[in-house]
């Protein structure tokens, strides 16, 4: 592995750069017509465009990934997150080219990504789920039928769904029923699957998280958890590790159950187990992500792993560690992004007229961006991630409410002010956030 090209663009591409460079591999960058500008690009030793600024065209485009990565002689592919990094064609495709994919492998990505089949793995392993359909369902009457049995609310999903899209809750029969040909819509627009599941649906959880890194030996190390429940429409925009305000026993079990479906699935790279805590305390599974989290960097903090390194090393068909790494401290990330908070989260766009970004001890800054860098309307609207790391958690947020309030971006609208409302919530503040706090207060 001498070679990688990284298949994504924004923060991730440096943030993957940074870490090949150390490890002494050759780099290359893939950009769209609008991202031709982007200073990272000249941080990697080649720079490829592979397509106008629709994200079909250029970062969703396998073959012209694939031909980037042929052309150039990259015998490594790192997908970021997003676009193809849970793809399985991508990654069969990358395989059948002798390109190694940093990641699972398709047969696996295969396996997470129809969430009903990890559910029932998880199942089959006494691991508590969701009550929901066992599969997909395509019938609206027997949808219906089945959502009386659950009992309303309930959640319609695509199988192979994820960052919060192709989602939506019913409150009643009639919504359901509105709802039902929506989804399937979605879902096939987005993921190119139009296939649906039900469960019902737990108001206002917990998300939390375990990342877990795994060999192909065997070996599995649980690299601690995280507290992911302050989000906006399913995505997240606060995140902190280890959990806070949660019994050790539940922790225990997290970990537990985390190893056991990890290792029955025979799951190699680094994966996230995802699980819903109710208002009650019970805890529910819910589902894996195979591919670097966008709030990793809490879990670096707390462990001192660099998660990217980890990666391409177990790639490269490197054994794990056998022990759970020292915690040390908390850490708490921030997600700046250019949206309109009074506008229903509405996308900003524009040009970075001025920039200013904190710093001072256990401040880290992830982003791409830069004083007249321009945030065009095709992509993810994430700017920057702020990641504040104390010994404490209340040292954690002190400091993450300094690094928001010397932070400067000017030229468009982003989410800082209500990032700093959730940093003074007092629900926030014990440690008791969940998935419905942030709409809370933007109703307010």
């Amino acid at each position: 592995m001498k070679r990688l090209l990284i298949a994504n663009r924004g923060e991730v591409v440096l943030r993957v750069l940074r870490t090949a460079k150390e490890m002494g591999l050759e780099t290359i960058a893939v950009y769209s017509e609008a991202d031709a500008n982007m200073e990272y690009l000249s941080y990697a030793d080649e720079a490829v465009q592979i397509g106008p600024a629709q994200p079909s065209k250029s970062y969703l485009n396998i073959e012209a990934i694939i031909s980037a990565a042929v052309g150039w002689k990259a015998n490594a592919i790192h997908p970021g997150y997003g676009f193809l990094s849970e793809n399985p064609n991508f990654a069969a495709i990358c395989e059948q080219n002798g390109i190694a994919f940093i990641g699972p492998s398709s047969a696996t990505l295969r396996t997470i990504g129809n969430k009903s089949r990890t559910k029932e793995v998880a199942q089959s392993l006494g691991i508590p789920t969701i009550p929901g359909s066992y599969g997909v369902i395509s019938d609206i009457d027997q949808t219906v039928v089945l959502a009386r049995q659950l009992g309303m609310p309930v959640i319609l999903k695509s199988l192979y769904g994820g960052g919060g899209r192709g989602m939506k809750v019913a409150y009643n029969e009639e919504q359901l029923r509105q709802q039902f040909a929506g989804v399937s819509s979605e879902a096939s627009a987005a993921f190119g699957r139009n296939e649906v599941y039900l469960e019902h649906y737990i108001e206002s959880p917990r998300h939390l998280e375990v990342q877990v890194l795994s060999d192909e030996h065997g070996g599995i190390q649980i690299l601690s958890d995280r507290e992911c429940s302050i989000q906006r429409r399913h995505q997240k925009i606060i995140e902190e590790a280890p959990i806070p305000n949660i019994d050790e026993r539940v922790r225990e079990d997290l970990w537990r159950w985390s190893g056991m479906i990890i290792r029955a699935i025979r799951f190699k790279g680094l994966g996230t187990v995802e699980f819903l805590m109710d208002q009650a305390g019970d805890i529910y599974f819910l589902e894996i992500n195979g591919r670097l989290q966008v709030e990793h960097p809490v879990t670096e903090m707390i462990t001192g792993i660099d998660l990217v390194r980890e990666q391409i090393m177990v790639a490269a068909g490197a054994r794990v560690g056998t022990e759970s790494p020292v915690i040390k401290g908390h850490a708490i990330e921030c997600r700046i992004n250019a949206e309109n908070t009074a506008k229903n989260f509405m996308p900003t766009t524009g040009t970075i007229t001025s920039l200013h970004l904190p710093g001072g001890p256990g401040a880290r800054i992830d982003t791409h961006i830069f004083p007249q860098c321009v945030v065009s309307p095709y992509y993810d609207p994430l700017l920057a991630k702020l990641i504040a790391h104390n010994s404490s958690r209340n040292g954690a947020l002190r400091r993450m409410n300094r690094m928001l309030k010397e932070t400067r971006i000017e030229g468009l609208i982003t989410n800082i002010d209500l990032l700093l409302k959730l940093l003074a919530n007092e629900k926030f503040l014990s440690g008791n956030g969940d998935t419905s706090l942030v709409m809370q207060l933007v109703k307010k």
